[in-house]
């Protein structure tokens, strides 16, 4: 029980430095611009070394989206996990994926306008969408306790992979619209674009339902 405590007190510590870095990082990136941030002052604006700051993030522009991004993944699984049992997988994905993907208040309008504007913030925040991967596999499987492993994951990489085409338009066509003035002016629905590309994966995650609830029913 006492290593159970200090294992969890542990991850705690480990992920509330990874939030303090991201926030850092957000910070700093807004003040000065991301171009003007090293990986130096990013570490001892939290009172870390530069090698604890590279066991969490591999860029500067890793630690900018984690800190817009908030642990979106995290909450996605929760989600999903979460939804009554009598709503059908699919359905209890693409609510979650939209709900997280869609709160108004992440990314701020100012983060959004640093993120559109710079190719290489953009690609780093494309790249996060593949961080649902396994919480979504675990999330599955808790859903479906039946399901073959391989199977809950190919599903939870299909949706990470659906997510990033949408990521992807999205911020591609809202950085056209960004205004001469430099404001964001978001293109299109997120929401509609995320529920757009999940469609597709709608039969093979109901068959998968279908699969392990057949015994049962039989």
């Amino acid at each position: 029980m006492v290593t159970t405590r200090r294992t969890g007190l542990r991850e705690q510590k480990k992920q509330a430095t990874r939030e303090a870095l991201g926030a850092a990082a957000l910070r700093l990136a807004l003040e000065r611009g991301p171009d003007n941030v090293r990986v130096d002052d990013i570490a001892e604006a939290v009172g870390v070394s530069v090698r604890t700051y590279n066991n969490y993030f591999s860029s500067r522009e890793q630690a900018i989206v984690a800190a817009i991004n908030s642990e979106r993944e995290a909450r996605v699984a929760a989600a999903v996990a979460d939804r009554p049992a009598d709503v059908g997988l699919a359905a209890a994905i693409i609510e979650a994926i939209v709900d997280q993907y869609t709160d108004p208040g992440v990314p701020s309008r100012e983060a959004l306008l640093m993120i559109t504007t710079r190719p290489a913030l953009r690609e780093a925040f494309f790249d996060t969408t593949s961080a649902i991967e396994h919480p979504l596999t675990d999330a599955i499987t808790r859903r479906l306790a039946d399901i073959d492993p391989h199977t809950a994951r190919v599903l939870a990489a299909s949706v990470a992979a659906a997510v990033r085409v949408a990521i992807e338009r999205w911020l591609h066509t809202t950085a056209a619209s960004v205004t001469a003035g430099g404001l964001v002016v978001p293109s299109g629905s997120l929401s509609d674009l995320l529920r757009t590309t999940l469609a597709p994966l709608t039969p093979a995650l109901d068959a998968a339902e279908q699969q392990v609830r057949r015994p049962a029913a039989s």
